[in-house]
């Protein structure tokens, strides 16, 4: 029986959840493959930044596939091969996991893209705006907290660690991709030229303001839930699994209620709410070194709370930034290269392992603090000129965006209110 008009966005937003589990459920495995396997720590990390090489594809094609082929079409398909790739997932050989995570990266942008597009557009006509972007925003928060919590839960509690969470979320993609086949096609396909797909990206307030800050807002979270864990792994023994799943579940959700207030701190005459971001950022990153340097859960678990309101405000405020900076007709396509932009945060537990043979831990992420203070010194610098045409340097602005993440977001998408960038 197709589901009922109010209760149709429903099984979509089960779409975007799941493919944000999907992405997000290697968090606590590679917890498990660090005590199981004798994979080196330099391995694990290019497992997990590997994801990163299929999101950037998904998160460009995502939308131009899913105005051609229609959002159903994209969205479905792309949570098969989500549910193809936790199945490769669960093979005990770093090929296969190399592979897996590919495969999750490309099938998660798609659906990021595709599926809250189509969730926004099922909530139909009556439903404002901000109130879709909303849905969108907690389905992918969810997604991504549930993927790394159930994950640890599975692999702590339960036989075959390495096996039983990938085949679990596996049976979730099977379960929606039922759920959503008596879905409407809400496009009929889109053949025309493509948009503008530069336009903020060309702009000189996009190289000083928006680019400097863009790599802290995934450097945030995978320092958080990535990076911290393993090192205190040690006080937590039987449970190191279980603690990772939780750290990546307090920080994801701690962006997820951060987001809102980056709209509280927009300013379009100037980068008040960006600065305020980096700034947070840069508190988390030496709380995580002092953390890393005591070797203390409690300091971890405050570095995540930290971390995770750095993530959220950083996506927020930078999406602010790239919404003025757009003309409405290359919205989607501008969103989805920030987004794209943003994921080089996904390299940091990758960059962090490869230099590990030459400094501390604790070294390293006072280093990156440093650097943050630089790239915050650009933003400053340039945070009240290069402003948008139309834009008077006194204005203040107080939209209540909502946002739709990441990469993230691990991270999801986020979307101010008066436009549309993820049609995605």
């Amino acid at each position: 029986m197709p589901p009922s008009r109010t209760a149709r966005w429903l099984p979509a937003a089960a779409a975007v959840a799941v493919a944000a589990w999907g992405a997000n459920q290697f968090t606590a495995l590679a917890t498990v493959y660090r005590a199981r396997t004798d994979w080196s720590a330099l391995s694990l990390a290019a497992m997990f930044s590997v994801y990163l090489v299929g999101l950037v594809p998904g998160l460009l094609l995502g939308g131009p596939a899913a105005d051609r082929y229609g959002r159903r079409r994209t969205v479905r398909g792309a949570l098969g091969l989500s549910a193809a790739a936790s199945v490769l997932l669960a093979l005990p050989d770093e090929p296969s996991v190399y592979a897996a995570r590919l495969a999750t990266g490309f099938a998660a942008g798609l659906v990021f893209l595709a599926g809250t597009t189509w969730l926004r557009e099922l909530s139909g006509p009556a439903v404002p705006p901000e109130q879709a972007a909303r849905r969108a925003m907690y389905a992918t928060g969810t997604g991504f907290a549930a993927g790394a919590l159930a994950s640890g839960v599975i692999a702590e509690w339960l036989p075959g660690p390495t096996v039983l969470p990938a085949l679990a979320h596996a049976l979730g993609c099977l379960l929606v991709l039922r759920a959503t086949r008596a879905l409407p096609e809400t496009t009929r396909g889109h053949h025309g030229p493509p948009p503008h797909r530069t336009a903020a990206v060309r702009h000189p307030r996009f190289r000083y303001v928006v680019l400097p800050a863009s790599p802290a807002v995934l450097g945030a979270a995978t320092v958080a839930y990535v990076v911290l864990p393993p090192l205190v792994a040690d006080r937590v023994p039987g449970y190191a699994p279980l603690f990772s799943g939780l750290v990546a579940a307090l920080t994801l959700a701690t962006g997820v209620v951060a987001q809102p207030f980056a709209a509280r701190l927009d300013d379009a005459g100037s980068a008040r709410a960006t600065l305020t971001a980096m700034a947070t950022v840069i508190a988390g990153l030496l709380l995580g070194s002092l953390a890393a340097a005591r070797d203390s859960v409690g300091l971890v678990l405050a570095a995540a709370l930290v971390l995770g309101t750095g993530y959220g405000l950083t996506l927020g405020a930078g999406l602010h930034e790239v919404e003025r900076l757009t003309p409405r007709s290359s919205g989607p396509t501008s969103a989805s290269l920030y987004q794209s932009t943003t994921s080089s945060g996904f390299l940091t537990p990758l960059l962090l392992a490869g230099t590990a043979g030459h400094a501390s831990y604790p070294a390293l992420l006072a280093g990156m603090a440093a650097v943050g203070l630089l790239c915050l010194a650009v933003t400053a610098a340039h945070s009240r000129r290069h402003l948008p045409a139309g834009v008077p340097p006194d204005a203040r602005t107080r939209e209540d965006a909502s946002v739709a993440s990441a990469p993230a977001a691990p991270t999801g998408p986020t979307e101010p209110r008066s436009r549309r960038p993820w049609a995605e």
